[in-house]
């Protein structure tokens, strides 16, 4: 069921209208209902999986607070990992292995024979895996407290406006607005349904009207000449962001209308002048999860230079295997590590030269940091979008060696779509909230508005899930 779904119109105003007649209790559970009919949408044999995990999170979380003795709470902790990540990696990366193991023994002149069966991994389980190990681990760290009721818990497990494509919420955060009384304001109800039509805009009129030609350019970008495959890597940066921001605005206005305020995913991502700042505005509850769970943990930049940037780079690589099962992923994921790691030994020598520093306030420079930081993570996505190594190659080769001349009216369409999202984004990027549209006089408003129920209108029409939902 997916937010821009016929299936969803009619079942978040049938959720909404018995929700605001319950009291609390009830509400939680008739929020787990609704949860649990969302998730089994595209294949209920996946809700035993996420009640499994759930149960397990649960008394695990209750085990490790109650023991004081310091094995038997490790105990607690690798029960949980073992269940989440064992989950995550049989039903994520078994064919990933094997087809990966396969290959290796063909280079070597050696035939296995992979197993028939094909595991078709369930929705969102990168996403609440990680948010139910947040949990335990926090635990552990006696960050946290256990949750004893265990409606409670499971619907912070399985909260549908953010279970398949996040944002990545911490018990400290969702867990306190799940248990407390709530009461939706008219001022919060009007920002739920606004959120809900940023989102819709930036996914129908901006990312979906960009999927066909993107899908027809990285499918044989051999046959492409360098302006077109240019086009298509500006298309490609466009939609992942737009898809993504756009599902997350929707949870937020969503959960809006529950009451229940969830984390801002991005903001202005493309605006960032370094790529350390992408990372912190860039699906910034990932970004977060990453840092306090992994990159701190394996010693962070406590440890000299060397093992900074090591620790940069095995977060990289892992955070590039959490989105897919390829390798792909994995380059994509070890580029940005090697970008970060870069970034960070250019700011230890600029910080030397204060003349450097002092010259990088000129706007010019900025603009220009914006550009190449751009320009590096739209590289970056072209291994993020390909099937397989020979597409990337081709299409980096037919960027590299340019052909065919350069024809600026084939990029008509991106300039477009930039026009109608740089009015949103400039104005979230001067206070870095999305919801900043609010603050225009109501004509400018009423027209802004319009303007986007109208491209919604105008553009709808392809039919295209999100792309995150495949992680």
């Amino acid at each position: 069921m997916w937010f821009n779904s016929w299936e969803f119109l009619y079942f978040l105003p049938s959720v909404l209208l018995i929700y605001y007649i319950l009291n609390r209790q009830a509400q939680n559970i008739w929020l787990l209902a609704a949860s649990y009919f969302f998730y089994g949408w595209w294949d209920w044999r996946f809700l035993s999986l996420i009640l499994a995990s759930t149960l397990v999170d649960y008394f695990a979380g209750l085990f490790i607070h109650k023991t004081k003795e310091a094995k038997k709470r490790r105990r607690g902790l690798y029960a949980s990992l073992f269940m989440n990540l064992g989950a995550l990696g049989l039903f994520k990366y078994f064919n990933f292995f094997v087809d990966s193991f396969a290959a290796l023994g063909d280079s070597f002149g050696l035939n296995f024979n992979t197993p028939a069966m094909r595991l078709l991994p369930p929705v969102g389980i990168s996403f609440y895996t990680f948010q139910t190990l947040s949990y335990t681990i926090d635990i552990y760290r006696n960050k946290q407290k256990p949750v004893t009721n265990f409606i409670n818990f499971a619907l912070y497990v399985t909260y549908f406006p953010q279970l398949v494509a996040g944002p990545i919420e911490r018990a400290k955060s969702l867990l306190p607005q799940i248990e407390n009384k709530r009461i939706v304001s008219q001022e919060q109800f009007q920002a739920g349904i606004l959120l809900i039509l940023i989102g819709l805009f930036k996914k129908i009129a901006i990312a979906d009207a960009a999927a066909p030609l993107v899908d027809e350019i990285f499918s044989n970008p051999q046959a492409q000449t360098s302006t077109i495959l240019l086009k298509g890597l500006y298309l490609f940066s466009l939609q992942i962001y737009c898809d993504f921001s756009g599902y997350s605005s929707i949870a937020r206005g969503v959960s809006k209308l529950i009451g229940i305020e969830l984390s801002e995913n991005f903001q202005t991502p493309y605006l960032s002048a370094n790529i350390t700042d992408f990372w912190r505005r860039w699906h910034i509850s990932l970004s977060q999860w990453l840092r306090d769970y992994l990159y701190i943990p394996l010693g962070g930049n406590k440890f000299g230079t060397v093992k900074t940037y090591r620790n940069l780079l095995l977060t990289m690589l892992i955070g590039g295997l959490w989105h897919g099962a390829n390798w792909t992923f994995v380059v994509w994921g070890g580029l940005h590590g090697l970008f970060l790691a870069a970034h960070k030994k250019f700011t230890e020598i600029r910080s030397v030269a204060e003349s450097v520093k002092q010259k990088n306030k000129h706007p010019f420079l900025t603009i220009l940091n914006v550009f190449i930081t751009f320009h590096l993570v739209a590289l970056a996505w072209i291994f993020f979008r390909s099937p397989d190594f020979a597409t990337a190659w081709n299409y980096l080769s037919g960027l590299i060696n340019w052909h065919g001349g350069f024809q600026l009216s084939y990029l008509k369409l991106p300039f477009f779509l930039i026009a109608l999202l740089a009015p949103l984004e400039w104005l979230q990027s001067r206070s870095f909230d999305v919801l900043s549209v609010t603050r225009l006089p109501i004509p400018a408003r009423a027209f802004y508005y319009m303007a986007m129920i109208i491209a919604i209108i105008i553009l709808g029409g392809n039919d295209v899930p999100f792309i995150y939902f495949q992680f």
